[in-house]
């Protein structure tokens, strides 16, 4: 799995306005000099975030970007899928539409398998967890293990 610089940006983005204060409009470029982020590349990011429904958006004086939802409510596939369409796909489709024959017919099992797995991390981990440094459990164990820091 490949998360785009798109997709990291954004999680990133995200968290800066988990921690502003509640109810506090953050501007663009102060998110992006807290985060080392293009700024015009955020501003199309927190555009695709506004219309996923995840950030607000206000002009003027006291303008910029707050989320929309309670921090705890929003997860990393959320927000993935917001900038990035669908967690796993297959040649541009969803791993479902895929079919083989032969003996590559398993493969499509495969994928949803992948697209399972991943679910299983991007779905339970929100944006309170991550601002808060406290992750779930199960995620806590997973990066833990000693193979998952192996490159491969």
């Amino acid at each position: 799995m490949r998360i785009s610089a798109k997709a990291d940006y954004a999680v990133r983005a995200a968290i800066e306005l988990t921690v502003a204060p509640e109810g506090v409009h953050v501007k663009g470029d102060v998110i992006a000099k807290a985060q080392d982020i293009p700024l015009n590349f955020l501003e199309n990011i927190l555009g695709d975030l506004r219309n996923a429904g995840i950030v607000q958006s206000r002009r003027g004086h006291d303008g910029g970007y707050r989320l929309a939802k309670p921090p705890n409510t929003v997860t990393v596939a959320d927000i993935v899928r917001a900038v990035d369409g669908p967690l796993a796909s297959v040649r541009g489709e969803r791993p479902e539409k895929s079919t083989y024959t032969g003996s590559a017919e398993p493969l499509q099992r495969v994928w949803i398998a992948l697209r399972t797995n991943l679910r299983e991390v991007v779905e339970h981990v929100t944006l309170a967890h991550i601002a808060a440094g406290k992750l779930p459990a199960k995620i806590e164990r997973l990066a833990a293990e000693p193979e998952s820091w192996t490159t491969r």
